[in-house]
């Protein structure tokens, strides 16, 4: 790996299909893999990411919004895109670019059709979520009927799909939550099928259900985000997956700090004992954000660990590099394959989701391929 000169998101293309590839080894070839490219691709880069599933050879790809998914188009991304939460003001958009929208309420349902028969739209494919649990987004299961009815009722619009998202399918000791949000989903998906004389696919697994329940649960299609970038939400797992990112940044100073004085803002930190720190160009602008200062979060420099102290700024933090042989210029890791995003979020009392999503475009990517 190239060392750092700058602070640099890397992007490791290999990781992604060595993830890729240990999720598929999970399900039976004919299921169907979506690969969830929502929010930059988790903090990465949703454009390069999005290429390379489509290289690897997944069936469909997920945004949050349509701005999302348009961008994937104008790259020249091709695959079927589904948009999880599309709003009424986008629905043209969607259409334009031939997105597939998640349909989660009535008042969406007959919105988007209205729009998909004014524009003469035949069979355009629509995908219906249905809440079994999660209580987010969703229909529920006496909306069967009318939600059929409807989709009969005319040809502009298709039923592709039916799905559903599980509530905490990482966490064996809720697995009798889990059955029964499958149970609930079986049925639902199984009346669903047997009203309409187009029969939707299934899915419901997310990167945890795919491990944890896979063998039972994989319907059509399966759905994962997390773990395409590295993290499986149990150690066991993460031991098998290869984090796809590496936030990488360098020493800008080095400080001697005498007892007594303070470090940052606020004068948060105060040395109990002579000390060195290391100033590193990093801060709350770039997604390592105030929770992270104050000891509770660190990074790696020539090995070793070093906590950031004091306040985090908006583009620096200070780290306690004493007894750590360094100086200006240096490598600094802030996360990546030897230094888990889960183990700094941890100390922060977050998650890897959070850190990962919230690095800022301003940090330049660099593609490893």
């Amino acid at each position: 790996m190239p060392k750092a000169k700058e602070t640099v998101l890397e992007i490791d293309l290999k990781a992604l299909a060595h993830n890729y590839a240990f999720l598929k080894a999970k399900l039976v070839p004919e299921t169907m893999f979506l690969g969830v490219v929502k929010a930059f691709a988790y903090g990465s880069d949703s454009i390069v990411i999005a290429k390379k599933l489509q290289e690897l050879g997944a069936d469909y790809l997920a945004v949050a919004y349509t701005k999302e998914g348009v961008a994937l188009r104008k790259a020249g991304i091709t695959l079927p895109i589904l948009v999880l939460h599309p709003l009424p003001t986008s629905f043209k958009k969607i259409i334009k670019h031939r997105l597939e929208p998640n349909i989660y309420s009535f008042k969406i349902l007959k919105e988007f059709m209205a729009v998909a028969e004014k524009r003469g739209e035949k069979k355009y494919p629509i995908h219906i979520k249905f809440n079994t649990g999660l209580n987010r987004l969703g229909f529920v299961e006496e909306d069967v009927d009318e939600i059929c009815k409807l989709a009969e009722s005319q040809d502009a619009i298709e039923i592709a799909s039916v799905f559903s998202h599980l509530a905490a399918s990482e966490d064996l000791n809720e697995k009798e939550f889990t059955l029964r949000q499958l149970s609930i989903f079986d049925s639902i998906s199984n009346k669903m099928r047997a009203k309409l004389l187009h029969k939707p696919f299934r899915h419901t697994l997310n990167t945890s259900g795919i491990i944890n329940y896979g063998k039972r649960a994989q319907f059509e299609m399966v759905r994962s985000g997390i773990g395409l970038y590295g993290y499986g939400n149990e150690a066991a797992v993460d031991k098998e997956l290869m984090p796809v990112a590496t936030l990488k940044t360098i020493i800008s100073q080095i400080h001697e700090i005498k007892a007594g004085e303070s470090i940052g803002y606020n004068r948060k930190y105060k040395a109990e004992a002579s000390m060195v720190t290391a100033t590193l160009p990093v801060g709350h602008a770039d997604g390592i954000g105030r929770i992270y200062g104050n000891r509770n979060g660190f990074v790696w420099i020539n090995g070793k660990k070093a906590e950031i102290i004091g306040n985090t700024c908006m583009d620096m933090i200070m780290v306690d590099v004493t007894g750590i042989n360094c100086q200006a210029g240096d490598e600094v890791i802030v996360f990546g394959p030897k230094a888990s995003a889960e183990d700094l979020a941890k100390g922060a009392s977050t998650i890897s989701y959070e850190l990962l999503t919230g690095i800022s475009q301003r940090v330049k990517r660099l593609i490893l391929e």
